[in-house]
């Protein structure tokens, strides 16, 4: 264990929401297992999976008695806006520790080093404004190499997400909209919370983000999620075409400009909070004009 923590009782816990993930859920279970600091609690949410996860997860939880089984029924589908976080409140409501520090989103198709969260704990430690962080994810490319999935480093990939309690209280928690994980790191920007990824602590990705669907759907998802959130359109115009060179080439950008036109076509509401609407927007032009803003 790190000298940092030494004599520190750390207590965090972890809810994971899975659909189908029984290729790779043991191997994500058994990297948590050989942490060098063990979670209070793990709550694995079985969101209705047909391939043999929950039995999976149910044997694990039989051998680790601070890792808990909550199954949901079979919707019939894979809900790709808010099936996920759905999954994770029912599981964060389940929770029985009441006294922890740190709460985590974890999916169930990761690998983690041995010494992943003490890292990330470590990073919160040395940063008191530091509300949300987590490491950042690596998927195995053709060529056998581990490569780091792009992202800019003021964003937490909501497949590893650490909220601090401080700022899980001040943000209210989380809502089942979708791109509830940027939502919540502006919430946390609002209420004068730091966010950030830590480059240097990895998780590897067993399946690439986007990969459950396809990168066309995934796209136009995240176009519908950027609408929906209230993003500056001239923001989002040249956001689409930095992606347009970005693999796979052109679907990436036109996906996701179509998903956000189609929010306007469609008369799409967007999310009740218009003082959030203002500060993104706000963040978002600063940017632009090459001035501070959370949008680094």
């Amino acid at each position: 264990m790190n000298s940092s923590n030494q004599g520190k009782k750390i207590s965090y816990v972890i809810v994971t929401p899975v659909r189908d993930e029984a290729q790779h859920i043991e191997e994500t279970i058994q990297s948590v297992v050989h942490q060098t600091i063990l979670p209070a609690e793990w709550v694995i949410v079985d969101d209705g999976s047909t391939d043999g996860t929950q039995e999976i997860v149910a044997r694990q939880a039989r051998q680790w008695p601070w890792i808990k089984l909550l199954p949901r029924p079979d919707r019939g589908f894979r809900d790709a806006d808010t099936g996920a976080i759905g999954a994770f409140l029912a599981g964060y409501r389940s929770l029985e520790t009441a006294d922890w520090e740190f709460l985590i989103n974890l999916d169930g198709d990761l690998t983690l080093e041995p010494g992943y969260f003490e890292q990330c704990i470590d990073e919160f430690r040395r940063d008191s404004s530091l509300g949300i962080g987590g490491g950042s994810l690596y998927h195995w490319s053709g060529s056998g190499a581990r490569e780091m999935e792009p992202g800019p480093q003021f964003h937490v990939r909501g497949a590893t997400k650490i909220y601090r309690r401080a700022c899980w209280d001040a943000i209210g928690g989380l809502l089942p909209i979708p791109g509830w994980d940027t939502y919540d790191e502006v919430k946390a920007h609002m209420a004068g919370w730091q966010v950030r990824s830590f480059p240097h602590v990895r998780a590897l990705h067993q399946r690439p983000t986007g990969a459950a669907s396809n990168a066309w759907r995934d796209s136009v998802k995240n176009g519908r999620c950027d609408y929906f959130l209230g993003y500056h359109p001239l923001f989002m115009l040249l956001k689409c075409l930095r992606r347009v060179f970005r693999k796979p080439f052109l679907v990436n950008g036109a996906g996701h400009l179509y998903g956000f036109i189609r929010g306007y076509i469609d008369r799409r509401p967007r999310v009740g909070d218009a003082a959030l609407i203002r500060y993104l927007r706000r963040q978002q032009m600063r940017r632009l004009l090459f001035m501070d803003s959370t949008w680094r």
